[in-house]
């Protein structure tokens, strides 16, 4: 397997398991049972990398190709969720925020790499970034009979894939080294995440009718 694919491969499973980690607590947090559990996690973890897969024609789906990684999410359910449900008090919006933005800058740069690595136009390929980094946690939200987060939170989400999608192309343009720009733009994306929250940056909004 080239190095390239390795690299990508790598960024997959840890934002699988970022991701079916903030699936799993949220699931926790609404008090499901196991199998509500792995529904959650199984979909946080690999709905975006399965658009994906469908937006760029690429068969098998990634999670088809890589069965360990489904293996991980059912392993991780079947020991994580007995411990969650003993201990409900660190199950909180607050503990799901570190996953989140890791699965969020991890799948982002996995989808602008594929994305930039089939020749898709540039805009095209940040796109990809941003579809990939921000719809597992869209399905999570759905499932769990929310509205999506990345739609009423006002803290920057989506932006902020937008921006470290950008950065990896510009990386990539200047020739900087695969792995290199692959982390320097998860840490990018991640860290702008969790600033905003830590921070309480916003986003404008739209402004309510007075009358």
């Amino acid at each position: 397997m080239p190095r390239f694919q390795l690299l990508v491969s790598a960024i997959e499973f840890a934002a699988t398991l970022a991701f079916a980690v903030s699936g799993l607590i949220e699931a926790a947090r609404r008090r499901m049972d196991v199998v509500g559990v792995f529904a959650v996690a199984f979909i946080t973890a690999f709905g975006g990398g399965t658009v994906r897969d469908v937006l760029l024609d690429r068969r098998p789906f990634f999670w088809v190709e890589h069965q360990g990684y489904v293996w991980l999410v059912f392993v991780l359910t079947l020991v994580a969720a007995p411990w969650l449900h003993k201990h409900r008090e660190i199950v909180t919006e607050r503990a799901m925020l570190i996953p989140d933005a890791l699965g969020l800058g991890l799948f982002s740069v996995t989808g602008v790499s594929l994305a930039h690595q089939m020749g898709m136009p540039l805009f095209v390929s940040v796109m990809m970034g941003v579809v990939t980094g921000v719809l597992g946690g869209v399905m999570r939200d759905v499932i769990c009979n929310e509205v999506p987060n990345v739609f009423h939170d006002h803290r920057p989400y989506a932006l902020c894939a937008f921006v470290g999608a950008w950065l990896y192309l510009g990386m990539d343009a200047l020739a900087v080294t695969p792995l290199l720009s692959l982390a320097v733009s998860v840490a990018l994306i991640a860290g702008l995440r969790l600033l905003a929250v830590m921070t309480g940056w916003s986003v404008p909004r739209w402004p309510r009718d007075e009358s």
